[in-house]
């Protein structure tokens, strides 16, 4: 019997970075189902410098913005004019929203994608309770109707898996030495979240359930400097929230709280999480990634279930939530002891994971890099995690 030819599944999902990055175990089972790498569609830079040399994705095609007319829109035009190459290809649309969706089928049309080539996740209905990384692999296993022999993947991890590109570790340590940081142990805190900032400035404590009070975060960063007196605590975000950071900076009031002033691009901070020690964060897309790259993690909820958005990590790093429904429904009644001492209690990475980061130092920076990394992870004994 001749084997069939591998198929590259188009996978489309106008998304933010959180929604980006639930897709990879999704996208994972559908190369291992199809035999080829899926083509992305997405929206955002920031889609492509996370899939970049994975192996589940052969290309991303992405531009700004979905909103407006598809014919007033020329770079949504232009994909949309793109996937006609593509129509010997399964397509999976995971968009849930229905105005998005409204954005998505002209596209199709366009492009002559026809019904029996698509599945769409609207008609894989969201199970109570049901955490979104096991929808999108329960809708993985969908087939459309032209492509009815595909054949099934099981036994595949439901949690996100994106190791940073050697650039990207490369990079974020030439920028640990830049900033005299390199061989300290590093936490980051992520304060915002897409609602944090307006057009003219940043949006009132009422209007934003995600919203930690200043004086908890320089609280929470004064604390982790007691515990941990060599590290250094990196508060991330954009450059446009670069201001609003700077006031917990300014509050915490230590010389080891370090503020980017323009911000920490989508590459530096994958890499610079890979390698961290830990990270606290409101629920918003970059606690995500921390997962997903394996660092342990503290994730603040408001207004938003966690049975459903909690980040989940492939390699068995730590994820310890606090707040959420039904209980809380703001980020701001989470007291600030309770956030210290779940940041206390987190194991460190597991011992594979500690392992493979300190075999990849020896290898791209040789003892020295080594041995900043460990202090960088907080690993005492660096002979032993190298040689375990």
């Amino acid at each position: 019997m001749t084997p069939r030819a591998p198929l590259h599944p188009v996978v489309v999902r106008f998304g933010r970075l959180g929604d980006t990055i639930l897709l990879q175990p999704l996208l994972h089972k559908l190369r291992r189902r199809y035999g080829g790498a899926c083509r992305l569609v997405s929206l955002g830079e920031s889609s492509r410098v996370l899939y970049e040399g994975c192996d589940d994705v052969a290309e991303v095609r992405h531009f700004d913005s979905q909103y407006g007319s598809l014919w007033l829109n020329p770079a949504r035009l232009r994909t949309a004019l793109s996937l006609r190459a593509l129509r010997d290809a399964p397509f999976y649309i995971c968009e849930p929203d229905v105005r998005t969706r409204t954005k998505v089928r002209p596209m199709l049309a366009l492009a002559g994608i026809e019904p029996a080539q698509c599945v769409f996740i609207e008609d894989t209905p969201m199970q109570r309770d049901e955490h979104w990384v096991d929808w999108l692999m329960r809708f993985a296993d969908q087939t459309p109707e032209a492509f009815s022999g595909a054949t099934g993947a099981a036994g595949l991890p439901a949690a996100p898996r994106l190791r940073p590109t050697e650039t990207e570790e490369h990079d974020a340590r030439l920028w640990l030495q830049a900033h005299g940081m390199a061989g300290r142990p590093l936490v980051l805190l992520q304060p915002s979240n897409k609602r944090t900032m307006r057009w003219n400035g940043v949006r009132k404590v009422e209007d934003d359930d995600k919203s930690w009070p200043v004086a908890c975060w320089a609280g929470l960063a004064r604390a982790i400097l007691d515990k941990l007196p060599e590290a250094s605590v990196l508060l991330c975000g954009s450059e446009e929230e670069a201001g609003y950071l700077a006031t917990i900076g300014a509050a915490a009031a230590h010389p080891q709280v370090v503020v980017p002033r323009h911000g920490l691009p989508l590459g530096h901070l994958r890499g610079l999480l890979y390698m961290a020690h830990s990270m606290v964060s409101v629920d918003t897309g970059p606690a995500h990634l921390a997962a997903a790259v394996g660092c342990p993690l503290v994730v603040l909820f408001g207004n938003r279930w966690p049975s459903t958005w909690t980040p989940r990590s492939a390699s068995g790093s730590a994820v310890s939530v606090l707040g959420g429904l039904p209980e809380v429904s703001r980020v701001d009644r989470i007291a600030l002891d309770t956030v210290v001492k779940a940041w206390r209690q987190l194991p460190p990475r597991p011992d594979h994971v500690a392992r493979q980061l300190v075999d990849d130092a020896l290898q791209s920076a040789g003892w020295a890099g080594c041995l900043n990394i460990c202090r960088t992870l907080g690993i005492e004994e660096p002979l032993r995690a190298a040689s375990s």
